[in-house]
């Protein structure tokens, strides 16, 4: 893949973080800010970040419809923490609008406050047997979820990686680590792009 195909929302949030980790297993990537430049993309990465200023920006920006439209038009997309929040069909604590493309219910901060983030290394069996390094960190909590997700990994019981049909969404920042099989797993089988 030698041409950027793979945008970052780059509103707000940890955008650099992924676009180093996209870097790091070869695949070229772009920055998105406006709708003209989703032109072209067959995959887009939601960031962590605060969810409420991505959603002012997305709403000033005009980005709701036409991000709604790229995934619709076949792109994939991935969001982490804040990102999950953006697509998540169900926002609550408190509710606020989204995408809706994901069809989970989140609960934000789900976990608690900033002095409540943490580590943990969780098994994740479709990633291999080398258990997932995971940051969390003010991070949401799935609480319910569709037929059609696929629950690829827990922490604590709850859902923290989950997939429906090409959209991949991790409470936690896999871009915080240097392991780089979450972000292989969504160009690859996902996004179905190869590298």
């Amino acid at each position: 893949m030698n041409e950027a195909v793979v945008g970052v929302l780059a509103l707000q949030g940890d955008y650099a973080e992924h676009r180093r980790a996209l870097d790091r297993i070869g695949v070229a990537s772009r920055e998105v800010r406006r709708a003209d430049e989703l032109r072209g993309l067959r995959a887009l990465v939601l960031p962590g970040g605060e969810s409420t200023t991505m959603l002012k920006f997305i709403e000033e920006e005009g980005l709701m419809e036409p991000l709604r439209r790229l995934y619709h038009e076949g792109a994939a997309m991935f969001g982490t923490c804040a990102g999950v929040i953006l697509l998540a069909k169900r926002v609550t604590s408190p509710s606020q609008p989204s995408l809706g493309l994901l069809d989970v219910s989140i609960e934000r901060n789900g976990y608690g406050r900033q002095i409540d983030s943490h580590e943990s290394r969780e098994p994740c069996p479709v990633l291999g047997d080398e258990p997932l390094p995971m940051v969390f960190i003010r991070a949401p909590v799935i609480r319910s979820w569709g037929p059609a997700v696929r629950l690829l990994a827990h922490h604590r019981g709850e859902p923290v990686l989950v997939r429906e049909e090409r959209i991949l969404a991790s409470t936690f920042h896999p871009e915080l680590t240097d392991d780089s099989r979450v972000h292989r797993y969504f160009l690859e089988s996902v996004a179905e792009l190869t590298s």
